[in-house]
């Protein structure tokens, strides 16, 4: 992960991790950076999805580095793929110290979600 830079584009969201989200051991709790992953990877499907969807998979979440209270943690998507009703996003959460310029990879996964209709039923992704 030497070298890596986060990309130029704008993020999906971004935040700030705060002491109520940690354990024990003063961390930020994984539980915690997956629910902003899948904050920023539903903001990407309903854009795509012009509405409602819903989670249906997370793949292969990889934690690379702990997150720290205080630290600016922004989440970046990218559509993988289209299905008649489902969709593919990976993201990428980065981390940087408050008082630093220098980012971190932290954790990424792959979401799945799902069009949904005003009654919770799958449907095109682009009525």
């Amino acid at each position: 992960m030497t070298g890596e830079r986060p990309p130029t584009t704008s993020p999906a969201i971004r935040t700030i991790a705060m002491p109520a989200d940690t354990n024990p051991a003063g961390d930020i709790f994984g539980g915690w950076l997956m629910s902003q992953m899948d904050l920023a990877a539903g903001n990407l499907a309903a854009l795509t999805a012009r509405g409602r969807s819903a989670t249906i998979a997370v793949d292969a979440i990889r934690f690379h580095r702990p997150v720290k209270v205080g630290d600016e943690v922004s989440l970046y998507a990218e559509l993988l793929s289209v299905g008649r009703t489902s969709m593919k996003i990976h993201v990428v959460a980065w981390r940087r110290y408050r008082d630093r310029e220098e980012s971190q990879k932290v954790t990424e996964a792959t979401f799945t979600f799902v069009a949904l209709d005003e009654d919770g039923r799958s449907r095109p992704v682009r009525p």
